[in-house]
């Protein structure tokens, strides 16, 4: 039974983590080809390009807590995207904010810029008020701290001229004004490139917040008290039978905090409101939803079963140690883990070292954040209004 337990668990973090992102490689492999051997058997030429239709009316949503610090810098960002000006407006929506944040929007002159504010009740209620009421057909939602590329919502847009398509997903990209190599930006670029091939089928299993869009008409009011809305907003359009792509053209920039405690705590959050989605889009469990099902288990809840795989599979090895393979497995196991508490002690201050043993504490700190927000969600203890990440004060642009 411990060997039951033991390869259950490990083949279950080896697929969520290797195997998943292999499958999708392969299925875009398999499409291409099979796409050549079409356009082969029937003549049909190399399509060289499709005619771009009007460009549809767009609002940039952003929510607002205390942003004093970086909300003109957002509204110039904003207002210098490379959009038709009559075709484009920014909203605010002010959660409480008692830090002068209002203040900064209404000195903004532009008529483009409307301000949306209320009492604190948090982020979801931002949204239920500021998205059915926002002007455009495209609904860009972003957060107050990300700029965003001069470029990105043409490209974005361009995806909704097909009428299946229901959300589209930018790229984030994070940056530390301070390093110029820490451990999120590896696990970063490798959650990117997951997203681009779940793009091309398809069904981009959760957005960031920092750079999305939807059609506005496919807005669900949210209960709320949910957690974690740029990952149901996206997941409830895949739900109905639209399509979630990637746009990896479209980039954002957001820096990272130096604060570990409250980055714990942030992704201890967001881990609580990931179990919480669960009752919010029940379709994308069942088998039914085809592809959609398969990615959302693969990549998301296999991911937040982690915590729990890696427990299970070192505890049921302790079992196993009268075979040579179990006692290298166990090795390992155990190797790594000091790996990640070499992370933690700083003891290497540079090279492959150094490197490794960061992500492996990465990984650690990571996974026991999601069982913190396990237990969180078990405790019903996860408020949903959001407190801002504390940043690096930097003149640093990107």
């Amino acid at each position: 039974m411990a060997e039951v337990f033991f390869w259950c668990a490990a083949l279950a973090l080896v697929h969520t983590y290797f195997l998943y992102p292999l499958s999708l490689f392969a299925l875009e492999g398999a499409a291409q080809v099979f796409q050549n051997m079409r356009k082969m058997r029937s003549g049909e030429a190399a399509r060289t390009g499709v005619k771009a239709g009007p460009l549809p009316s767009v609002s940039l949503v952003v929510a607002a807590y205390n942003e004093a610090d970086c909300i003109e810098s957002k509204l110039k960002n904003s207002l210098a995207l490379d959009y038709p000006a009559d075709r484009f407006e920014v909203v605010i929506g002010s959660d409480g904010s008692t830090d002068g944040t209002d203040g900064l929007v209404q000195k903004c002159t532009d008529p483009r810029v409307r301000l949306s504010p209320a009492a604190r009740a948090g982020k979801t209620t931002v949204l239920n008020r500021c998205i059915p009421s926002a002007h455009g057909d495209i609904v860009l939602l972003s957060d107050a701290n990300t700029m965003i590329d001069a470029d990105a919502v043409r490209k974005i847009v361009r995806h909704f001229e097909d009428p299946e398509v229901g959300a589209v997903c930018g790229k984030l990209r994070l940056y530390n004004p301070t390093k110029q190599d820490y451990e999120e930006s590896a696990y970063w670029s490798y959650e990117s490139l997951i997203k681009m091939y779940e793009g091309r089928r398809g069904a981009v299993v959760g957005a960031n917040g920092g750079l999305y869009a939807i059609r506005r008409s496919l807005f669900t009011q949210l209960p709320p008290s949910t957690i974690v809305d740029d990952f149901v907003i996206p997941l409830r359009i895949l739900e109905s039978g639209y399509k979630v792509v990637y746009e990896e053209g479209a980039v954002a920039h957001e820096e990272t905090t130096e604060d570990y405690g409250k980055e714990f705590g942030r992704r201890a959050r967001i881990a609580a409101g990931n179990f919480q989605s669960l009752r919010l889009v029940p379709g994308l469990l069942l088998p039914t939803a085809g592809f959609a099902a398969f990615a959302f288990w693969s990549h998301k809840l296999l991911r937040w079963c982690a915590p729990a795989l890696m427990a299970l599979a070192l505890f049921a090895n302790l079992f196993l140690l009268d075979s040579l393979f179990y006692r290298v497995t166990l090795g390992a196991q155990l190797g790594f883990y000091a790996l990640a508490y070499l992370g933690r002690s700083g003891v290497f201050k540079s090279g492959a070292a150094k490197k490794a043993t960061s992500i492996a504490y990465y990984f650690v700190t990571m996974n026991a954040a999601i069982a913190v927000g396990f237990w969180r969600f078990l405790r019903n203890s996860q408020r949903a209004a959001w407190d801002r990440t504390a940043r690096v004060p930097t003149s640093t642009s990107t």
